[in-house]
Formats: C-alpha cells, structure tokens, sequence
C-alpha cells in the first residue's frame, strides 16, 4: 500500500513528458550541427565521388564480363556446310551484309537488327502512284465514253508526270528509287503488257476503276442505251399521260368558259329586251351575235373559234332566244333576241333573292325597335 502512494505522488509531481518535448521542439531552433561544417564539406564530396565511382565499376564489369557478347551479322552469300546458327546473327530482309555489319537497301533505315521501310520514300512514291493513276483513268474513262482518248500508255510517257519530290533532283538516287517503287505498286494496281514492237512495258486502268473516274452525263447515257427496251415504253407512256392529262384538262377549262359565256350571253339579252320594252321602242330588242363575241370573249380567246362556236351551239339549243339574221346599216347580220316575256334567267333570279335577303336583313338591324314582336294570344282547343 505505501509502494502504490508513492508512485501516485511520483506520477503527479513528474509533468507529462511528451507534451513537454513537443512544446520545447515547437520553440526551439535546429542545431547547429545538423549540416556538415566547412570542415567535412570536402570529405563528403569525396565520400560521394568514391560511391559512384564503385556504382560505375561495378556496372562496367556486370556488362562486361557476365553479359554475353553481341553477334557478327552472317554475311548474305554466306553458305558454307560448317555454318552453325549460333555463331552469328541472320542477316534481316531488305538488308546485305558484309564482314559482320549490316547495310539497309536504299529505301530503308535500321532499327536494331531490322530495316525498316523509309515513311518518307513510300509517302513520295504513294503521291506518284496517285497522278498517274488519275491521268490513266481520266484518259481510259473519256475512250470508253467518247471513243477518243489514251487507252495503254507506255511508261516512258508516264515518266514525263514524274516529279522530283520536294528539293530532290532528277538524276538523285533517291529520286530513281521513288520512281521504281511507284512502277512496282503500279504493276500491282494497274493493268500491265509487253509492246511486241518496241519491249516497252504499258499500262491501262482496269474498268472497274474508270467507272469511278466517268461524268455523270456519260453515265447517264450510257444507262439508257443499255437499258433502250425499257426506257422507251416508259418515256411513251408518260408522254401519253402527259397529254391525256393535259387534254382533259384543257376540255373542262373550256366547257366552264363556255357556260360562264353562255350565262352572260343570257343575262345580256334579257338585259336588253327588258330595256326596249321599258324605252317603248327607241330600243332594239335583239343584239348582233358577232359584237356580242368581241365584248364578251377576251383578246387571247379569239384566237380560239371553237369556244364561240360552242357558245353558239348552246344559244341555238336554247328555246328562249331566237337566232335569225337582220339587215343592219346595209349589212346582213346574225342577231338573238330574247323571247320569253317577264321571266328571268336562273343566275339573275338568284342575285336578286340574295339582294332582297340582304336588304331586308339590312334593315331589320338597323330598325329593331320599329318590327315590334307579335305577342300571340294562347288559343282553346276546339274540342
């Protein structure tokens, strides 16, 4: 019991330790010899230099002496029967080599043991190949639409649409190299023969690619010839729809005109019989055919006599106007006078009702209170 009391003392009269350490560190400053000294400043740039100088030795004798030997490249008309596969390295294709050493053909790079195609020859020759390509179709293209044109080209002509690429001069080597790739994908792509007469390579573009190289116009030409038997019953039968369309049309247009005419014809004469029987004579009551037709049809209609005549034909069927030829001023003349006493043609009959309606309704509104309402008186059932 007492040991307990008095490490209960000892704890509460000892502060806590840790809380003291962080606040002395939080106001105290770094020791003054934390960094090196002037001193042992130069024994610690030795000490590195000593370091690395090890690391580098060590490196250099890893690399050295555990790290195997590269290969000599075999040479490319190497063949001999003591030739073992593990002696030296195969020579990679597009590649010759010689001594051990490795050399790219022109038109390759290397990479390691490999030779890799040059990006900028094959983008050269790929620009070549795409201008004679076009030259030769286009040519090919109008020869199957026109029958004139280019159809095979000797390669000498195509060299003339060779051009250097860039700063590269004709006669380089480079340049020669570009042209034989672009005759290589040419021979691939395109349709090649031997001239019997002179040995010279020629080339066609093949039909499938001048179809893409054609005008629409030849494309569409060439369509209808191919398909004639077709084309022709369809163009006929349009025709005839057009003008069966056009004619019927052109009959109903007519067939309205002339009853629009015929309605006015009948308006104008029971105009006028009304107006001689209401001026006691001084008016005739008949009206000459003829200068009715020049007041009534237009400038453009009197070119048409079928129109007139058909107005005549329906004036002549007509009952109620009668046709018969007069003298006027020394001249013989066909005159129409209307017959029928006091009545009146449909359309007149017609505007007048709507203009009695109309005038009645007029009024009405305007004079509600003078139309009082009749108030009927309820009525007994005769039972």
């Amino acid at each position: 019991m007492k040991q307990n009391r008095r490490k209960e003392c000892l704890s509460n009269s000892i502060p806590d330790s840790s809380g003291i350490g962080a606040k002395s560190l939080m106001g105290r400053e770094p020791p003054q010899n934390l960094l090196p000294s002037k001193h042992d400043l130069p024994r610690l740039v030795l000490v590195l230099a000593l370091a690395s100088l090890v690391a580098w030795t060590c490196n250099f004798l890893f690399t050295s002496l555990l790290r195997s030997p590269s290969k000599p490249f075999c040479d490319t008309n190497f063949h001999s029967p003591d030739y073992f596969p593990d002696a030296c390295e195969p020579c990679p294709s597009n590649g010759e080599c010689n001594d051990g050493k490795l050399e790219c053909l022109q038109g390759y790079q290397r990479h390691g043991n490999l030779c890799v195609e040059d990006g900028g020859i094959s983008q050269s020759a790929r620009k070549i190949v795409e201008r004679v390509e076009r030259h030769l179709c286009e040519g090919y293209a109008q020869f199957l639409c026109s029958g004139t044109g280019p159809m095979w080209v000797p390669e000498d002509v195509l060299w003339n649409h060779f051009q250097p690429v860039e700063n590269v001069k004709v006669d380089n080597a480079l340049h020669n190299y570009t042209k034989q790739r672009a005759v290589e994908t040419m021979g691939k792509l395109l349709e090649t023969r031997l001239n019997n007469s002179n040995g010279m390579k020629e080339f066609k573009c093949p039909d499938l690619l001048a179809v893409h190289y054609k005008p629409y116009t030849c494309c569409i030409r060439q369509w209808v010839s191919q398909h004639i038997l077709v084309v022709l019953p369809i163009c006929a039968m349009l025709v005839g729809c057009t003008t069966l369309f056009w004619s019927v049309r052109r009959k109903l247009s007519m067939s309205r005109r002339v009853e629009e005419l015929y309605d006015k014809v009948c308006e104008i004469l029971e105009d006028n019989a009304l107006t001689s029987k209401s001026a006691n004579g001084e008016c005739e009551p008949w009206f000459v055919a003829s200068r009715l037709r020049d007041h009534l049809l237009l400038p453009r209609e009197r070119k048409n006599p079928l129109l007139w005549r058909k107005v005549e034909e329906l004036v002549q069927e007509d009952s109620r106007i009668d046709c018969y030829p007069k003298l006027v001023k020394g001249e013989s003349k066909v005159v129409w006078e209307w017959q029928v006493e006091g009545s009146l043609s449909v359309s007149k009959m017609k505007k007048r009702r709507d203009a009695s309606k109309t005038r009645i309704n007029e009024s009405m509104d305007l004079n509600p209170r003078q139309h009082p309402e009749v108030k009927t008186e309820p009525v007994e059932p005769l039972f």
